[in-house]
Parts: structure tokens; C-alpha cells; sequence
């Protein structure tokens, strides 16, 4: 039995669709209500919903033997874990965005309100940047606004929260999109069962391609 961590919401519920159009279906993942662990025994595999920042513990773990979490959790967290294969689903950006009106002179230490501690440090880090991160957990939006910092990196999808709030991008750090993981010890184990997912939950990725 393949062990699949899914992340509750609506991505989980588009990769379920690629596993399912792959041939991997469980007929009662449609109307499930509060249950939070499904199996196929024919199929030789169990889904279970779990907080999507939770994916990689369980599959680090080794609860989960697959799992799906976004790019940026993967550079946050790092985890001990394989990526296999980019889903292609929840494509975003990680962005550093400002207040419209804000100018950095580079003179001074650049205030930086995010989430993404370990992404943000990083980025700056290559630049040679001196920053002060200031770590929050929602609504980063307000920091600039309210004085608290100077930018924000955060992840971005339409925008449409930034022009509302008087942001603008003004740099990329990366693409953020969805990524198959798994657990290093139980891919040794279980590399046939594991590759033969892969192989066809890719073909279902390059078909959304077309």
C-alpha cells in the first residue's frame, strides 16, 4: 500500500483529480465529509488530508510515502525529502513587493516583513544586503502600509491584494508551483510501486500541457 499525503483545499483536491485520472481513484474521496483517510486495496493505495504545510513532516516522517507540497513550503522547510516531479498546479510567485511610492537607496537596512524567513534571508543574502526580517503569520500586506517595514515577500497570484493595498512588485524571487515528494527510506523500498505512479501522474501533467 502506497501512503499519499494530500494537502486539504482546493489544490489537494486538483491533484486528487490527476491521481485519479491516472488510475489511482477512491470512490469515496467525492463525498467524504470528515473523514480524513480513504483506501483502494485494488489500487494498492491510502489518501489521507492533511494541513498543507504539514505534507512534508509526514512524508519526512515517513508516515506518508508520497505527498504533495508547494515549492516555496519545500525552500522554507527543507526537508529531508525527494522531489520528484513538478505538478504544475498552484502556480504562483514569491515576490518582494513595496508601497508605490518607496525608493531603496541601498544605504540603510532594508526592513522585510514575511512568512518566509529562510526564502527572504537567502535571496537578500546573495544580493549582500543588509536586512531586518520582521516575521509574520497573515496580512503582510499591512507592514508597509502601517510602517512597520520597508517590503514584503510574500507569494503573489493574481495580484489583485497588492493594487487593492497600494503594493507593487518589485522584484521575482521565483516561480512556486505544487511538487510530488517522498520519503527517502521508503522510495528504496517501495521504488517500483513508487516509479510506476510517477511515470503515470507524469503523463497525466503533460497532457494538461497540450
Amino acid at each position: 500500500m502506497i501512503n499519499i499525503a494530500l494537502p486539504k483545499g482546493r489544490l489537494g483536491e486538483r491533484v486528487y483529480d490527476l491521481f485519479e485520472k491516472a488510475g489511482f481513484e477512491c470512490s469515496d474521496m467525492r463525498d467524504r465529509g470528515r473523514k480524513l483517510i480513504f483506501e483502494n486495496e485494488d489500487k494498492g493505495v491510502r489518501y489521507f488530508w492533511v494541513k498543507p504545510s504539514d505534507v512534508p513532516v509526514y512524508v519526512e516522517r515517513g508516515v506518508a510515502d508520497l505527498g504533495i507540497a508547494g515549492k516555496d513550503i519545500l525552500l522554507e522547510r527543507k526537508p529531508e525529502v525527494y522531489e520528484l516531479l513538478d505538478l504544475k498546479l498552484g502556480n504562483c510567485r514569491m515576490c518582494v513587493a513595496a508601497m508605490e511610492d518607496f525608493y531603496d537607496d541601498g544605504e540603510k537596512t532594508l526592513r522585510v516583513a514575511t512568512e518566509f524567513k529562510n526564502i527572504a534571508s537567502a535571496y537578500y543574502r546573495k544580493q549582500g544586503r543588509d536586512i531586518d526580517i520582521i516575521k509574520l503569520h497573515g496580512s503582510v500586506e499591512l507592514a508597509p502600509i502601517l510602517g512597520l517595514s520597508d517590503v514584503i515577500v510574500d507569494i503573489v497570484e493574481t495580484g489583485t491584494t497588492l493594487v487593492e493595498n497600494n503594493l507593487v512588485i518589485t522584484e521575482e524571487i521565483l516561480p512556486i508551483s505544487a511538487r510530488l515528494i517522498s520519503n527517502k527510506a521508503n522510495f528504496k523500498f517501495k521504488t517500483a510501486e513508487i516509479k510506476r505512479i510517477i511515470s503515470l501522474i507524469k503523463e497525466q501533467v503533460e497532457e494538461g500541457d497540450k
